[in-house]
């Protein structure tokens, strides 16, 4: 599946942005959707996921400040991300993970000021 990440942008600290991740096709309930990101000079890290159930998962680091979800009929998962953090500049991409499927997006730059 081909995904289309945008959304990202300039904010300053406290501001909030509002990610979306389109899918070029129906998202199965067996897949993961997921966001992850990678700041200058560090390894790439788990944001958030979610299952086809609406279950999610946070780093601890976002946790309570960022919100994952998705849209079935639209084929869109979002990121809501409010208290940003100068930390939380990073490249955003979004992620599909069916079985051993993996499929990423282009990835959008999201950068906090102070």
């Amino acid at each position: 599946v081909q995904l289309q990440a945008s959304g990202g942008g300039l904010v300053q600290v406290g501001g909030s942005l509002t990610l979306s991740c389109a899918a070029s096709r129906r998202i199965l309930s067996s897949t993961i959707m997921g966001w992850y990101r990678q700041a200058p000079g560090k390894q790439r890290e788990l944001v958030a996921t979610i299952t086809g159930g609406g279950r999610t998962k946070y780093a601890s680091s976002v946790k309570g400040r960022f919100a994952i979800s998705r849209d079935n009929t639209k084929n869109t998962v979002y990121l809501q991300m409010n208290s940003l953090e100068p930390d939380d500049t990073a490249v955003y991409y979004c992620n599909s993970l069916r079985g051993s499927v993996s499929d990423w997006g282009q990835g959008t730059q999201v950068t906090v000021s102070s």
